[in-house]
Order: structure tokens, then C-alpha cells, then sequence
């Protein structure tokens, strides 16, 4: 008999990340409220590069959601991969949602950039991040593996800004290529949402051999080798 949502629920709520939220959330919030609380004039980039950086800093919180501590233990109980990862999604989703809201508003308005284009920029970023914590725990028995994740994420956003102008993710709203580059960050946003539900299936595991016994080796018997016919 498999497990219900509701009897999984209480489980995934204590093993989700919410420290690390939290510290990635109020980082972003402050950044996002730097504009509103200083004095002086300011253009529209700044505003800009705080949304993307709080963006950014908070997309790198949630390359630990999928993180389970207890995952060797929970993987003898009857618990579809799919329901304990989906369950984990929609906790996060909302209070998501509710702190770029926040993070938007806390930019004044003659400051604001394309709130719809930003949107999607964060959209895709926290998307990325969650496909790649999905992929380490799809491809690896690690438990854990939102360290390394996050390593390999925040060196990938280091180095997108060194890309090609023809594939640049980050423009300004002023540049020509503003509308392609968010086209761009369109399909990002769906590669990392195709790549999500894939690797919401069981991990692969992997078949070992028996100690002391290795394909080609002759039985005890004498008569015919283990790895041949």
C-alpha cells in the first residue's frame, strides 16, 4: 500500500531546506530594498542588477530542495519519487511566487524595469536550479548533493554573462537585443521545466556484482565461466 500526499506531507515539510530559504529570501529582500531606503538618484540599472542578483541568490537556495537526508531510509517506503519530489515543488512554489512579489514592490516604480521580462529571468533561474538538484539526485545516490549543485550553479552564472552577444541572456532594456535575449530566456525556462519532470522518476541504480565474483571468472565447479555462456 503506497503512501497518500497527505501522509507524506508532514515528512517532506521537515526535511525541506527552509533555513537556506530563508537566508537566500531575506538576502534578496534586502537587496531589492537597497534603491528604496538610500538617498541620491539613480538610473535604471541599478535597480535592474539588484532584481537579477536577488534573483540569482535566492535560485541558489533552491538547488538544495531536493535534498533528503533520510532518502536511503524513505527509499524502502512505498513512496513514489514523483509524489515526494512534486509535494516538495508545490511547498515551495508559493512562498516562492510571494517573495518575488515583495522583492518587485520594494523597487520603487519610476525605478522598476519590465516587471513581465524580469519575471521570467527569475522564473527561468529558479527553474534551472531546481532541473539541476533533480538531475544530481536522479543521476547519484548522494543524499546531499545541493552542495555541489549550487557550486556548479553559481560558477554557470559567473560565466553567462561572458557569452556572445548573439546568445546573451543579460541585456539592458535600452539594447536592441533585449526582446531576443528574453525569447532566449523563454526556452530556458522550458528546457528546465522538461528536464524537471523527467528526472522526477525513480534514481537509477545501478547493478554490482557480487563481491569476489567477476564477469569471465570460472565457477567453483570448474565447468562453465560466470560472465559466458
Amino acid at each position: 500500500m503506497r503512501l497518500t500526499a497527505r501522509e507524506s506531507l508532514v515528512p517532506v515539510l521537515r526535511t525541506l531546506p527552509w533555513r537556506a530559504l530563508a537566508a537566500g529570501g531575506g538576502l534578496g529582500l534586502l537587496l531589492a530594498g537597497l534603491l528604496r531606503w538610500a538617498t541620491g538618484e539613480f538610473g535604471g540599472w541599478p535597480a535592474l542588477t539588484l532584481l537579477r542578483t536577488a534573483a540569482l541568490a535566492y535560485a541558489l537556495t533552491l538547488t538544495f530542495v531536493l535534498d533528503d537526508p533520510a532518502r536511503h531510509t524513505v527509499s524502502t517506503v512505498p513512496t513514489r519519487r514523483a509524489l515526494r519530489t512534486g509535494l516538495r515543488l508545490v511547498l515551495v512554489t508559493p512562498a516562492t511566487a510571494l517573495w518575488w512579489m515583495a522583492v518587485v514592490l520594494l523597487v520603487p516604480s519610476s525605478l522598476r524595469p519590465p516587471v513581465a521580462d524580469v519575471t521570467l529571468e527569475a522564473a527561468a533561474a529558479c527553474a534551472v536550479a531546481l532541473a539541476a538538484g533533480a538531475l544530481a539526485t536522479r543521476l547519484t545516490d548522494e543524499p546531499r548533493p545541493g552542495p555541489s549543485v549550487a557550486a556548479a550553479y553559481l560558477l554557470t552564472a559567473v560565466l553567462t554573462p561572458l557569452l556572445p552577444h548573439r546568445w546573451a541572456l543579460f541585456v539592458w532594456p535600452a539594447d536592441k537585443g533585449w526582446e531576443a535575449a528574453h525569447e532566449r530566456w523563454a526556452w530556458v525556462l522550458v528546457g528546465a521545466l522538461v528536464a524537471l519532470a523527467l528526472c522526477m522518476r525513480e534514481p537509477i541504480r545501478r547493478r554490482r556484482a557480487p563481491i569476489g565474483r567477476r564477469p569471465g571468472t570460472f565457477a567453483p565447479s570448474g565447468g562453465t565461466p560466470s560472465g559466458g555462456v
